[in-house]
């Protein structure tokens, strides 16, 4: 059973995820803090107890956007102690999620705070701590992929994507409708699309084939035309593009 710590400086906002948590039969307990630095005093008791200890934290559930010291400030703290807890973000703010998630974070979850997407980060939480049963996991749909935005968790069609941009362990999903940052590794989309149509252009750029409107060469620099945008194409590329482009036509 995860013990949680949950901090957040607005009250209504900690009580209701307090809430959700103890409704949670994968959490042994949950309590509150209403800021960092009171987080921190109540982190030092669990580490002084050990990890078997009664004052222990197994994961911590923080807001990022709080006065004095603010969740990244507090995560980038934890990363120096010997055992940290583990750390799920919670916010109203899906800005901070490449920065997130290089601090090691085991989640991202938007608010308003929805229980079912709640529950997946305990899940990641409790899997990654080893103190709960795993949960079964459905295979994906291989042609949508899912997405979250305001809380609200959207299947974007794969057929509709013209390219995948790397942002560090994330990979941002471009549409003509808008983008999507995704958890995923661009190397991992690369091969899990490869099949669809999908080729690497440049270490930070998948594109989709079928989206690619026109291919220019400028004083040896090749570029793609794709949803509007212009997008390099490296050297060790170009080549493999080039064929496969000829062989679509």
């Amino acid at each position: 059973m995860l013990r949680a710590l949950a901090v957040d400086d607005e009250r209504p906002s900690l009580e209701e995820l307090l809430y959700l948590l103890n409704a949670d039969p994968r959490i042994g307990s949950a309590e509150g803090a209403g800021d960092a630095t009171e987080a921190l005093r109540r982190i030092n008791r669990a580490l002084e107890s050990g990890p078997d200890g009664p004052e222990a934290i197994d994961v911590v559930f923080l807001d990022i956007q709080m006065p004095g010291l603010d969740g990244l400030d507090m995560a980038r703290l934890l990363t120096g102690f010997a055992q940290p807890p583990l750390v799920v973000f919670v916010t109203a703010h899906e800005d901070f999620a490449v920065q997130a998630f290089d601090l090691k974070a085991v989640d991202y979850v938007l608010k308003p705070v929805r229980k079912e997407r709640l529950a997946e980060a305990v899940r990641r939480a409790a899997e990654l701590g080893g103190s709960a049963p795993r949960i079964p996991v459905h295979e994906p749909d291989p042609d949508h992929i899912a997405v979250e935005l305001g809380g609200v968790t959207r299947f974007v069609a794969v057929d509709d994507i013209t390219h995948v941009e790397a942002q560090g362990d994330y990979a941002r999903l471009h549409t003509d409708r808008g983008s999507h940052l995704v958890r995923i590794p661009l190397s991992t989309l690369e091969d899990r699309w490869r099949a669809r149509g999908f080729v690497r252009i440049h270490r930070r750029h998948l594109v989709a084939l079928r989206h690619i409107g026109e291919l220019r060469l400028d004083a040896g620099t090749v570029s793609v035309l794709v949803g509007g945008e212009e997008l390099q194409v490296s050297r060790r590329h170009t080549r493999e593009l080039r064929d496969l482009l000829m062989r679509r036509s």
